[in-house]
């Protein structure tokens, strides 16, 4: 008899191969077109013919163009990044790469869209660092500057230099290795041309399928020629058609695997660029039994090493002795005030630039001394003063307004008040102001000062106050105008005391990680600070000095509040937001008041620059000293030498440019001493910065790109020791010719991180140690950040700072220089300038670099992702190191610091959160991560016998285990008397006929209908006299009808005439195109001579919409069963032998693959009683049902049990909870049933439905503690999360944390686990994760890192013998191995049904045997990777109880680095990376890992999800995701079972049907 297996995809596509695509002629056709926009036309030469010379000879024309360069319009570059060494070394690198084709990353139309209106506003062009401003400009300017003239090739020339390149080699002398990336098409031609010889299409693709792919399907059919079947009964797949013959192009990729689609050819573009040479092979290493050793980079023997001797402290020269110096610095106030009250002391500036307010010495000695009394007497609560001496106050003044800031920091200083101050908060979610909030709450702060016009200004709450922000701590807002202070009574003066070592005052500072520390400054120290600067440049009593930078903070602060005061200087202070309006506002002010000093930030220097046109007639023949405030950012330098260009002929002195290094903690480290002081000629390093990532110092000779110019920071602060000391681990001094953190000791650094003893001992208190570790000195010294080394002539170098440091495989790069790379990629037409961020994530063990920058918003997407490419390959070559993720953001959305620039830990944070929403992202994991797991390599297998022998001597037992013998349950079991399931149906129509068998249920929890045992045989007598007038014994019968009782009915109908049934889920009236062809292929294929269905289904199958999916005429005999006369069949039919075929079982595996098994007679009545034992069912129970009908232990429990046992089923038609959720739980309470069934569909729509109902369900009597078990029917690993959620939710309304488990069944034996009534709970284990990919099972604690909790499947049922099977040699494991669940029982399947007559390729799925030990028993393999384990419980005989655990699908597995992997691991990871994605699923293909997510929120979230996907899978599962693809909810198709169809997904995705938001390929 044709018995035989099938498994079939539902289209078959006739392929039609289509030469073109790759081929070497249409390859350069494809690239002649891309770079025909940049290339002028030679007259009648195929441009594609062109490139290759235009390469060379554009670099020279380039170098021409340039010359002709200076009338174009300027570019409003960011001078302080830019050196013309940088930007043509950073050419000179780009132009090194020949062309490369990148993927483009797709993306949905309405992501393009830009919906905020501000995203059109073009942003602040101001810089990386964090508190760079930025200048609001109409329009270019008018004309070039000369100094911009240099070595800008025009854009043109720059496009034809790097034509398309991309980089994914990570070393920059990689050209060499791969020309042009044209070795890939050749071979792809030759395979098509052998391809097309004709070979039938289909054929072939069988033979390809067989060939490339991964294991092949259980059922042995190829991959490509099976039939699909199951797509989601739901109509949300947006109407995919799958016709049977689509003809569509095939193109070839690189494994030969034919697919067709653009998808297709984006990812032959991907693998393209991964097939290159990576780096030099990486050492081999042992990768021990377990552990996945993450490769640790082993340090080039080649790399620079530090050669000179231990460098020696170097100490500034001593503080002099000056006379009448006051004691302190609230006594040089009231000197000045009392003395010299005339005397002004700091002018006020309006956003116009004019002088507003000039607060004398007299008026601010007089305003803060009334300030200090009021907060000292008049504020008070419950009459307790509100504040004590020592109490810290927070000081909130915005930016234009010093004079009140200088008011209230004296009056604190007065009234012995320590002054915090901050920025304003503007709005509740500033950038880092939850930050500022928890260190005004640690420092106890109660009180705020702040201006009247900027208290007005603050957010409100409802009652009119201002508003608490997010982590602040309750403040009282006091408003320091002059109305709201009093005068001191004539005998009221404040206290005068020496300064001592409390703490003058607090300076925030945020981290690199974005917490807030506050840096306390004692009296003694800001006395010493004032004294050592006034040293270093030479200040006088009544100078003045005009000060650009932050008042309240660091330079700003030092020389503009506090040291002015000790010297009665005038302070000239020029807001930022004057600054915006008229850069050039500072330079007028030297001018106009000839300043002799001026404190000032690169950035400053830059801006003017750029207005400089515009002023003829100003001098700065009065400045002595031109104070940069980040002379320690190496790039300052050409800020300073553009600026020297320029207004040297304004009567800028050269010497006067004083650039100065310093930091919070430290204060001042070193400044460049004014030219009087007679000190040695600035210096200039022109350093390498491969050595620097060493921390090598080496002047660069030979390798011109990759260099970094600095500039020295002068000589060290008077009364100061420095000493350079390593950056990690124990402080050793460094040799001198290396780079390291430069440590002061000084009585005027700062003095500790307030509340934070730790990290205060870690940088306040450090003890630097020579190489022999002895300390220098007994003086602790303190970390200033800066990263740097002493020059010739005892001059101090800085070339970064410890935030800005990313260390990378072992080698440092600077943050800041990276961004100047990034900058030197012309043209800024894609990017703002200056808004860019670079900081590293760590990812795997390793930081990993990325770069975030604002998009204009008229760039386009090709513009903007060339842009990114050619990025990274210039960071790539001068860096050498990979950028891990480039992305762009809309304009104007990066978190802004106080003073314009970009908070860039706010940025890293957002980045990290999945809340920075880029509209443009590539990522590039496979060049820069190299220190994943050495891929494993198979070892030869260990023989079965030595296994065997292995395990003895371990004393470890073989793994098997079975259910109870039913032989020996002897039990009144009267069914047993009958050999068939018919005959059981109609002794009970005689011996009971009345009682009730089933009851169904209706959306509204109404019975629908019921049948009575007499009944039931009453229905099935009239479908089988129906039959046999048709149909011949052993007929195939599909029965098409909803989940009910007719099905039921016609089932027996079908045994009475001696049919064989088939059940088959209907198809969906609302999704026809997919659900139709199933049924008609299940139809085909168990070759039924006639379909059983209702008058409605039958219309529907005849349809006109039907015909548009199937061929409609080819339906067999269609009849329906609604009104069927009442005959008695004559006699019914007795199968010869219980061996005979009952039914067929047809469902789809999740592989996509429909599979059929036969039943017997014999296996029917076995599987009823091993349930009916293992349930305790009798006549007198109940169970409730929320199950499918149509296939395994569904329609057991369905349509055999009941009739069997005798119990009464509950039925739930599943579908029905769509329209009222809560129906099953409704009907199990109602009916106080004991015993429940359901699917994992139906255990979510109850958690997602009804979790926040309880309530309400409780109010409508709904309690579930009659529950003693609910079983969820599966087919793969228990969802422990789902049963976990359910039985937590549930628990209020009584559910029994012990009633919920899971059933285990398959296609060769529908029910091998189910835990039933009796015996022990089911056990949960955690297993290591990355030991089950080597295949091994590895026991772990709970919560240990990647453990992994997996659900025993249920108890065996009794008659059932279960054993762990090795898959490669069959001999049987040991213990707690991981191997194939192999089965034996009476009940299982006899084997597929198929057409094709393959049964020998099948047989040993249902008849196998072991190669060694017990080789008589006859097993079949489920297919299910599983251990077993014995426990410590005991089972309801007595003995130790055997647990079994499913893993999971063989066929489902991923072979991936010769791992092993469950793609359900792989989703777990992803859905808990963000909380906008609602599924996911993963499948391979050609080699990358695909990863499919639905993105529940908006879509702007999409591209968030791209690193956050990429970060996870690599830190949990050691691989590289190759395609992300973000598609909106319910794309991924659901079979019945609420299994994923990957397959059908990757199918879907690569004929490009998915309709996703966004695809992003990562390189």
């Amino acid at each position: 008899d044709p018995e035989a297996v099938v498994c079939a995809r539902t289209h078959t596509h006739s392929y039609t191969l289509y030469q073109g695509d790759i081929t070497q002629k249409g390859y350069e056709k494809k690239r002649g077109k891309l770079l025909a926009p940049y290339i002028p036309q030679i007259q009648g030469v195929d441009p594609s013919l062109q490139i290759d010379n235009r390469i060379q000879a554009s670099s020279q024309s380039a170098l021409q163009g340039s010359k002709h360069n200076k009338s174009r319009v300027a570019n409003t570059r960011d001078e302080r990044f830019r050196s013309d060494l940088h930007t043509e070394a950073v050419q000179a690198a780009l132009a090194k790469y020949k062309e490369r084709k990148m993927p483009m990353p797709s993306k949905r139309r309405s992501v393009l869209v830009q919906s905020s209106v501000e995203a059109c506003t073009p942003p602040d062009t101001s810089s990386a660092s964090e508190d760079e401003g930025s200048l609001r400009r109409q329009g270019r300017l008018p004309h070039s500057t000369p100094y911009q003239g240099h070595g800008h090739p025009a854009v043109e020339h720059w496009f034809n230099r790097v034509i398309q390149g991309s980089s994914t080699s990570s070393s920059a002398s990689s050209t060499s290795s791969h020309p042009g990336g044209r070795s890939v098409t050749t071979s792809n031609t030759t395979a098509h041309a052998a391809l097309n010889a004709n070979a039938a299409a289909t054929a072939l693709a069988d033979l390809m399928a067989h060939t490339q792919l991964a294991p092949p399907d259980v059922t042995g059919l190829s991959e490509r020629s099976s039939l699909h079947a199951e797509r989601p009964q739901v109509a949300s797949v947006r109407g995919i058609t799958r016709g049977y013959n689509h003809h569509t192009n095939v193109m070839e990729t690189a494994d030969g695997v034919p697919v067709n689609s653009r998808v297709s050819s984006k990812i032959q573009q991907l693998l393209n660029t991964l097939k290159r040479p990576k780096r030099p092979p990486l050492r081999e290493f042992f990768v021990d039994d377990f552990e996945e050793l993450l490769d640790v980079q082993q340090p080039d023997p080649n790399q620079p090493k530090p050669e000179g001797q231990q460098m020696s402290p170097l100490e500034g020269e001593p503080l002099g002795v000056v006379t009448n110096w006051p004691p302190s610095l609230p006594a040089a106030l009231q000197r000045w005030g009392t003395t010299q009250p005339k005397s002004p002391c700091l002018t006020a500036l309006d956003n116009a630039g004019k002088p507003v307010y000039t607060l004398t010495y007299g008026k601010l000695w007089t305003r803060s001394q009334k300030l200090a009394y009021t907060l000292l007497n008049k504020l008070s609560t419950r009459n307790e003063p509100l504040l004590m001496p020592g109490d810290r106050v927070a000081l909130v003044f915005p930016n234009n307004d010093p004079v009140m800031f200088m008011v209230a920091f004296y009056g604190c200083l007065l009234a012995e008040l320590v002054p915090v101050p901050i920025e304003v908060p503007l709005t509740r979610k500033d950038a880092g102001s939850q930050q500022i909030g928890f260190l005004l709450g640690s420092c106890g702060v109660t009180l705020a000062l702040t201006t009247d016009a900027c208290q007005k200004g603050l957010p409100k709450a409802q009652t009119g106050e201002v508003a608490t922000f997010k982590g602040w701590p309750r403040l009282l807002w006091f408003v320091t105008d002059g109305k709201h202070v009093v005068k001191p009574p004539k005998d009221w003066h404040p206290p005068m005391r020496e300064a001592s070592n409390d703490i003058a005052y607090i300076e925030y500072k945020t981290s690199k990680e974005g917490s807030t520390m506050g840096i306390t400054v004692s009296h003694s120290a800001m006395l010493a600070h004032c004294h050592a600067l006034t040293q270093a440049c030479g200040y006088t009593e009544a100078e003045t000095i005009t000060n650009v930078l932050d008042f309240k903070r660091e330079a700003g602060l030092w020389h503009g509040v506090l040291t002015s005061v000790m010297n009665r200087m005038h302070v000239i202070s020029i807001p930022y937001s004057l600054m915006k309006v008229n850069p050039l506002s500072w330079i007028q002010k030297v001018h106009t008041y000839k300043a002799r000093v001026a404190v000032v930030k690169s950035r400053d220097m830059h801006w003017s620059l750029l207005a400089q046109r515009d002023q003829r007639d100003i001098s700065l023949t009065s400045l002595r000293m031109l104070i940069v405030a980040d002379g320690a950012n190496p790039w300052s330098i050409s800020s300073c030498d553009a600026f020297l260009n320029v207004f040297q002929a304004r009567g800028l002195r050269p010497e006067v440019i004083c650039p100065c290094a310093s930091s919070s903690e430290a204060m001042t480290v070193a400044i460049r001493r004014p030219p009087e002081m007679g000190v040695p000629p600035p210096g200039k390093a022109v350093l390498s910065m491969g050595g620097l990532s060493h921390s090598v110092i080496r002047v660069d000779t030979e390798e011109k790109l990759s260099v970094l110019t600095v500039q020295d920071v002068g000589q060290v602060l008077p009364g100061a020791l420095i000493c350079v000391v390593r950056v990690e681990g124990t402080p050793y001094l460094c040799q001198t010719d290396e780079v390291g953190e430069i440590c002061m000791s000084s009585g005027s650094t700062g003095v500790a991180y307030y509340g934070l003893p730790g990290m205060t001992k870690n940088i306040f208190e450090t003890i630097p140690v020579t190489s022999s570790g002895v300390p220098i000195n007994d003086r602790p010294f303190t970390r200033t950040s800066l990263l740097g080394f002493l020059g010739p002539d005892n001059l101090v170098f800085v070339v970064g700072k410890m935030d800005g440091l990313m260390v990378v495989s072992g080698r440092r790069h600077n943050a800041d220089d990276v961004v100047a790379t990034a900058l030197a990629v012309e043209p800024m037409k894609f990017v703002y300038r200056g808004r860019i961020a670079v900081f590293s994530v760590s990812v795997l063990h390793d930081e990993r670099i990325v770069v975030v920058a604002e998009q204009r918003p008229d760039a386009s997407e090709e513009d903007s992702f060339q842009w990114m490419s050619r990025v990274l390959q210039a960071i790539d070559s001068i860096h050498q190191v990979g950028v891990y993720c480039l992305a762009l953001v809309p304009a104007n959305t990066l978190p802004k610091a106080p003073l314009g620039g970009i908070h860039i830990s706010e940025t890293k944070q957002r980045f990290l959160e999945g809340a920075l929403h880029p509209c443009n992202v590539l990522m590039c994991p496979h060049t820069c991560v190299t220190n994943l797991p050495k891929p494993r390599q198979k070892q030869p297998e260990v023989g079965p016998a030595s296994m065997i022998v292995g395990n003895l001597v371990a004393g470890k037992r073989i793994a098997q285990a079975c259910g109870r013998d039913v032989a020996q349950l002897e039990d009144n079991d009267q069914a047993r008397k009958f050999l068939y399931i018919q005959d059981v149906l109609q002794w009970r129509a005689q011996a009971t006929p009345d009682h009730p068998l089933f009851i169904l249920l209706n959306a509204k929890g109404t019975v629908a209908s019921t049948a009575s045992c007499l009944q039931l045989h009453k229905r099935a007598e009239r479908v089988g006299a129906a039959l046999m007038g048709r149909l011949n014994t052993g007929d195939h019968v599909a029965l098409v009808y909803p989940p009910g009782i007719d099905l039921i009915a016609t089932f027996y109908g079908c045994l009475y005439a001696g049919c064989v049934p088939v059940t088959v889920r209907p198809p969906h009236p609302q999704n026809l195109a997919t659900t139709l062809p199933t049924v008609k292929m299940i139809v085909e294929v168990s070759k039924s001579v006639c379909i059983l269905t209702t008058q409605a289904i039958m219309k529907l199958l005849k349809s006109k919409e039907a015909a548009a999916a199937v061929d409609i005429k080819s339906w067999p005999m269609v009849l329906d069963t609604d009104d069927l006369p009442r005959k008695k069949s004559p006699q019914m039919y007795k199968p010869p032998t219980p061996e005979m075929l009952a039914y067929l079982d047809f469902s789809v595996s999740t592989t996509g693959i429909l599979a059929g098994v036969k039943m017997s007679h014999a296996a029917t009545s076995a599987l009823c009683r091993s349930i009916k034992l293992q349930c305790e069912l009798y006549p007198s129970r109940q169970i409730a049902i929320c199950l499918d009908p149509y296939c395994g232990l569904g329609f057991a429990l369905w349509c055999l049990c009941s009739v069997y046992s005798g119990h009464q089923s509950i039925l739930v038609p599943p579908l029905e909870l769509e329209s009222n959720a809560s129906l099953w739980l409704a009907a199990v309470s109602q009916y106080k049933v004991r015993v429940t069934f359901c699917s994992y569909s139906v255990m979510e729509m109850c958690t997602k439905g009804l979790g926040s109902q309880t309530e309400a369900l409780r109010l409508r009597n709904v309690n579930l503690a009659c529950v003693r078990t609910c079983m969820v029917v599966a087919e793969e690993r228990p969802r422990i999360a789902l049963t976990q959620s359910f039985s937590k939710i549930f628990k209020d309304l009584g559910l029994s944390p012990r009633a919920v488990s899971t059933t285990f069944g398959c296609r060769v034996n529908v029910a091998i686990c189910l835990q039933g009534t009796s015996g022990p709970d089911p056990t949960t284990v955690y297993v290591d994760m990355r030991a089950l990919r080597h295949d091994r099972v590895r026991l772990v604690e709970r919560g240990s890192p990647h453990s992994l909790p997996l659900m025993e499947s249920g108890k065996i049922l009794p008659g059932v013998k279960v054993i762990i099977a090795n898959t490669e040699t069959k001999g049987p494991l040991g213990d707690s191995h991981l191997g194939e669940i192999w089965v034996s029982s009476p009940h299982n399947a006899t084997g597929y049904y198929t057409v094709y007559g393959e049964e020998a390729l099948h047989a040993d799925h249902f008849n196998t045997k072991l190669s060694f030990g017990d080789t008589q028993t006859v097993w079949a393999r489920t297919g299910y990777l599983g251990f077993l384990r014995r426990t410590e419980l005991t089972d309801a005989s007595g003995e130790r109880h055997d647990a079994l655990y499913v893993v999971g699908s063989l066929d489902e597995t991923l072979e991936l680095r010769g791992m092993r992997y469950h793609p359900i691991d792989i989703e777990t990871s992803v859905i808990r990376s963000h909380k906008s994605i609602a599924e996911c699923a993963v499948f391979t293909w050609t080699n990358l890992l695909v990863v499919v997510v639905e993105l529940e929120g908006s879509e702007q979230e999409a591209l968030d999800l791209v690193a956050l996907v990429t970060n996870v899978v690599l830190e949990e599962h050691y691989l590289i995701v190759g395609v992300v693809v973000v598609v909106d909810p319910g794309v991924i198709p659901i079979n019945s079972r609420g299994e994923k169809q990957r397959m059908h997904l990757r199918d879907g995705f690569l004929a490009d049907q998915l309709d996703p938001i966004y695809v992003a390929y990562n390189m």
